[in-house]
C-alpha cells in the first residue's frame, strides 16, 4: 500500500481514546491524523503523553483529514459523521453500528459518492462463521445477551418501564424479540446484535434476548445458528471498560485489529 492510511476518530471516550493511543504508539501503515470530542480541552489533555498529538476538530471536518473515519460517538451524532465522511468518498467505520438500521440510506450515500462502510467484529465471537454460513442457507439465528444491571442503565426500555435495576437480585429477562424491535429500547446495547444480523439473516429474523443479570460481572453474548452448512453455538464474556460499563474492552481492540487487517501483508479471517 502506498503511504499510510490516515485515521481520524470521532469521539474520544473510552473506546476512541484507546484506539488513538494504540495508533499513536505506532502500527505500520496506519497514522492517527485527527480526533473530535465534545470537550476539546479534555481531549487535548488526554493526548499530553502521546508521541504525536493530533488536532481536535469538529466532526464535520474529520473526513478532510483522513482516508478513514471511525465513529465512536453518542447515537445522536451518527448522522452527521456518516454523511460528512461518505459524501467525501472516504471509508466510514461505525462502532455504533446499531444506528445503521436507523439510517440505512447512508449505504446509498456510500455507493453514490464512492465511500465505503466497514463494521468491525467488536464483541461478537464467530462473525466469520456467520458470514460464511450466510453464503448458503441459514434457518435461524438467536442471540442471548446478559449484562450486569449497571451496564443497562439509561436504556430507554428500562426508563420507560420504570425498571429499578438496582433492585434486581436475580437474572431478569428484559426483552425478547427481533434485533430490529430491540433498537428503540436499547440503542447503546445493540451493536453486537446488529452486526450479527447484518452478517447473517437480517435484523427481522435475528432473534434476541436481553437479560439484566446481577450474578455476572462481564458482558455475555451467546449466539446459536442453524444453517445448511453448520450448526454452532458460541459464547463470549467481555470485560466492561471502567469508564463505560456498557462497552467492553474488546471493542477498541477489535477496531485496531480491523484497521491492522486493512494494511497488513497477511490478513487472517474472512
Amino acid at each position: 500500500m502506498a503511504g499510510d492510511l490516515n485515521i481520524a476518530i470521532g469521539g474520544f471516550g473510552a473506546v476512541g481514546r484507546e484506539v488513538a493511543r494504540r495508533l499513536d504508539k505506532g502500527i505500520a501503515g496506519l497514522k492517527l491524523s485527527a480526533v473530535s470530542a465534545r470537550d476539546r480541552e479534555k481531549a487535548q489533555a488526554n493526548m499530553v503523553d502521546f508521541r504525536s498529538p493530533v488536532p481536535v476538530i469538529p466532526i464535520a471536518k474529520l473526513a478532510g483529514h483522513a482516508d478513514l473515519v471511525i465513529e465512536a460517538l453518542p447515537a445522536g451524532c451518527f448522522r452527521e459523521i456518516a454523511e460528512a465522511t461518505l459524501k467525501a468518498g472516504k471509508i466510514f467505520m461505525p462502532l455504533s453500528c446499531g444506528q445503521l438500521l436507523e439510517h440505512w440510506d447512508v449505504v446509498d450515500l456510500a455507493s453514490t459518492y464512492g465511500g465505503r462502510i466497514i463494521v468491525p467484529t467488536g464483541a461478537l465471537l464467530g462473525l466469520d462463521a456467520v458470514r460464511a454460513a450466510a453464503e448458503g442457507e441459514i434457518s435461524s439465528v438467536r442471540m442471548v445477551t446478559r449484562k450486569p444491571p449497571g451496564g443497562l442503565k439509561g436504556a430507554p426500555f428500562v426508563d420507560q418501564n420504570d425498571i429499578d435495576l438496582d433492585a434486581v437480585s436475580s437474572p431478569l429477562k428484559l426483552f425478547e424479540g427481533s434485533a430490529r424491535e430491540a433498537i428503540p429500547g436499547f440503542p447503546a446495547n445493540l451493536n453486537v446484535a446488529v452486526a450479527l444480523s447484518l452478517a447473517g439473516v437480517g435484523p427481522d429474523r435475528t432473534m434476541l434476548e436481553i437479560w439484566a443479570d446481577p450474578t455476572i460481572s462481564r458482558n455475555s453474548h451467546e449466539i446459536h445458528v442453524e444453517a445448511d452448512s453448520a450448526r454452532f453455538s458460541l459464547k463470549i464474556e467481555g470485560v466492561p471498560t471502567e469508564e463505560n460499563p456498557r462497552t467492553g474492552k474488546i471493542t477498541a481492540l477489535s477496531t485496531v485489529a480491523c484497521l491492522r487487517g486493512m494494511v497488513s501483508a497477511l490478513k487472517v479471517g474472512t
